[in-house]
């Protein structure tokens, strides 16, 4: 089930409020739960079986590895077989089939097996049980005693299939006892309207623009094209990953919940280092804590630095897909933060602010040229492409025939993937003071009528992060 279907937004969801509310405080947490397994079984109706497996042995692995009873040794085995468990799942079902083929590339024979089918989330889910065991060794935070909250905290279907990858310790409190009020509820409610907004005013509309583009021969592509097509892609996946954190955001702030921000406008980032603390930050932290900070982080010399940062985007590139395309760029990234960090941060902020941000958007670019195309090939051809080696030079009348048809998402989607429309806001509200909210209920319903429309006329809206 998708957040940006009719489905959700005018069944699932209004039944779920209307029985969260309605039945008690007391059982709201199973109402939660009972929803979120019903939302995952409805697309994945065999694997909530190994969601709810992973949620069982996940509890028990916890309770023995908080336990005072057991001694160093006994943690530390159970720590091995969380480890294990959980990466072996996630190896099995995501990478198997990367696996078989590059044996069978290398080898030059057929390695016999078939992959299994990814099951929805794994990559999110995973990584909160892998995090929740650490902690729970390192002793940052105790074991739930409750079988029905740690369900809740790992299945919660807001942040379930596309995250934000949310700690335990960041809603341990907020899982038993959480205050809900109906302002949270409202806001949450606009949050979701928002993101759902970005998702099929812009992010949608975009994508059509993107497959058409890297759908075409090189020999009829111009250079301005090539460019039109990956910029389109540029705002296409920040509008649909960010509209779908906002989405999981804004609901969880309709029970109760509150998650961190996972986007901080990151097109306006000056340095490619800058750009990864503002792109997807419940990821970057998660590798932050529990793999760069372990090998050393940066105080271990510049060539461990190098290293650490390598090892870190190798698996940030490979957490993305099961491609070798991911791991390209994944060590593109890694490669570009860690000649900042040891040639370029204190020339940097010397540069002017639009040479900075000029130089952080074309490397961005250029990475999601290697993101797109699973073939390495293809992706140095539309790069050859972007540079006016395809077959109609610089520009063409295909080319500014696309120019005038989306100028105005362009220019839309440019604002809105600015700080524009939250300091708009800001100014809205000081202008009206105290009677502004009728502007923002009929804002609302704008952005859910014309959202709807563009559901009606869709049939399948699948968010980019979800085949992740």
């Amino acid at each position: 089930m998708l957040f940006s279907s009719l489905l959700f937004t005018f069944a699932f969801l209004p039944v779920t409020v209307l029985l969260y509310y309605c039945l008690g405080r007391r059982l709201r947490n199973s109402v939660l739960l009972t929803a979120s397994l019903f939302f995952y079984a409805w697309g994945e109706p065999v694997y909530v079986l190994l969601l709810c497996g992973s949620i069982l042995i996940n509890y028990g692995l916890g309770t023995f590895l908080g336990s005072d009873e057991a001694g160093g040794g006994k943690r530390k085995l159970f720590l091995i077989i969380s480890l294990v468990f959980n990466l072996g799942s996630l190896i099995y079902f995501k990478y198997l089939a990367m696996i078989l083929s590059t044996f069978t590339a290398m080898g030059g024979w057929n390695v016999p097996g078939e992959a299994p089918a990814l099951p929805l989330g794994i990559s999110f889910y995973t990584f909160q049980t892998l995090s929740y065991g650490i902690d729970v060794y390192r002793g940052k935070i105790k074991p739930q005693k409750s079988l029905l909250l740690f369900a809740l905290y790992i299945a919660m279907f807001p942040q379930l299939v596309a995250g934000p990858i949310v700690k335990y310790a960041d809603i341990e409190s907020q899982l038993g006892n959480r205050s809900m009020t109906f302002k949270a509820f409202y806001a949450g409610m606009g949050r979701f309207l928002g993101g759902l907004a970005k998702k099929m005013l812009l992010a949608n509309p975009l994508g059509l623009l993107w497959a058409e583009v890297k759908a075409m021969p090189g020999t009829e592509m111009s250079a301005f094209l090539a460019w039109a097509g990956i910029i389109a892609f540029t705002l296409q996946i920040y509008f649909d990953f960010s509209g779908y954190s906002d989405m999981a955001i804004g609901l969880g702030k309709m029970f109760g919940f509150r998650f961190k921000e996972n986007f901080r406008h990151p097109y306006m980032a000056q340095s490619v280092s800058e750009f990864w603390r503002r792109w997807h930050i419940s990821l970057g932290s998660w590798f932050k804590d529990y793999v760069y900070i372990p090998l050393g982080g940066s105080r271990a010399g510049k060539w461990k630095l190098l290293r650490n940062l390598l090892i870190v985007w190798f698996l940030t590139g490979l957490w993305h897909g099961a491609s070798w395309n991911f791991v390209l760029w994944g060590l593109y990234f890694g490669t570009l933060i860690g000649i900042e960090k040891l040639f370029l941060q204190t020339r940097l902020p010397g540069w002017p602010r639009a040479v900075r941000h000029s130089y952080l958007l074309l490397l961005v670019v250029i990475g999601w040229v290697f993101f797109e195309f699973t073939s390495l090939a293809d992706g140095l051809g539309f790069l050859g492409s972007m540079l006016g080696r395809g077959g109609k030079g610089f520009i063409d009348a295909h080319a500014i025939m696309k120019l005038k048809a989306y100028a105005l998402l362009y220019s839309v989607g440019i604002f809105a993937a600015s700080p524009g429309p939250g300091k708009l806001a800001s100014l809205w509200q000081r202008v009206c003071g105290g009677n502004h909210q009728w502007a923002v209920s009929l804002y609302y319903c704008v952005l859910l009528f014309l959202a709807t429309a563009s559901m009606v006329g869709s049939t399948y809206n699948p968010f980019i992060y979800f085949r992740f």
